[in-house]
């Protein structure tokens, strides 16, 4: 029996040694190709009139290069976000506007490209458009770099309004000149939305989506996106007049890393 036992067991650990040489790890399979949850949807496919300028794709954002993780140029979305969404774009199509989005969902590879990006205290090439007033050693501190994002629950969005007739955006050119995001609009970089006070993504108290010193049509031009969404479930982040979260989330302690492309939304379930 001893000696039956010790063969056996020989047997199974050369067996399970072959398996572990042979099976992808749990991190090899994160990085190479997740699938997402079959209720994330391509919000295309469900209100393809939403206009979808999805920044981190392209070089035209604050670390100046396309980011981990964005493999395609779309906004995915759980679909209670997305539905929501879509509601929303139908009452603002009877006012004569229609919805931009810059991001949806989010990777946390994407999170933690972010995060890279904001220790390397050197790299400081997209500071003159996006954060020319805030000292690079201050972004975590001051809240606008964090290890974790909403977005990559999937009921996070960034978006804006463009006023209809919709014109189109011309491309942004890696070298230009940088102008500040909070500079009069016909300086900044040319956007066809309407003006709500500052760019995306502009690393300054001015995005606030409250902030007093926004007066006038800006002012309320935030409050026609604030009241329209909120409206229908979505809540403002108020340091950031383009984030919206749609509650209540169906994954409120998940953050997932599968990539940003149709492929991911693929899978047979």
């Amino acid at each position: 029996m001893t000696r039956i036992t010790t063969v056996a067991r020989g047997l199974i650990t050369a067996f399970a040694a072959v398996l572990a040489a042979t099976a992808p790890t749990a991190t090899a399979q994160a990085k190479t190709g997740p699938h997402a949850p079959k209720d994330f949807v391509a919000l295309r496919s469900v209100d393809p009139t939403i206009i979808q300028e999805m920044r981190y794709f392209t070089p035209h954002n604050f670390v100046g290069q396309r980011i981990d993780g964005y493999a395609q140029p779309i906004c995915v979305l759980t679909r209670p976000a997305a539905q929501a969404l879509h509601r929303a774009q139908t009452k603002l199509l009877r006012q004569g506007y229609t919805l931009k989005v810059y991001d949806c969902y989010r990777p946390q590879r994407a999170v933690d490209h972010f995060v890279r990006w904001a220790k390397d205290l050197d790299d400081q090439a997209m500071k003159g458009e996006f954060y020319p007033n805030v000292d690079k050693t201050r972004l975590f501190a001051d809240g606008y770099i964090a290890e974790k994002s909403g977005h990559s629950r999937g009921s996070t969005l960034d978006v804006t309004l463009v006023k209809l007739p919709a014109k189109p955006t011309r491309p942004y050119h890696p070298g230009e000149p940088l102008v500040p995001c909070f500079a009069p609009k016909d300086e900044r970089f040319p956007d066809n939305s309407v003006d709500m006070g500052t760019g995306f993504d502009c690393f300054d108290t001015l995005s606030h989506t409250l902030d007093p010193r926004v007066q006038g049509q800006q002012r309320a031009n935030r409050l026609l996106l604030k009241s329209t969404l909120e409206g229908l479930g979505f809540v403002n982040l108020a340091e950031e007049w383009w984030h919206y979260t749609y509650k209540p989330e169906p994954y409120p302690d998940t953050y997932f890393d599968f990539p940003v492309s149709r492929k991911a939304l693929t899978r047979a379930h």
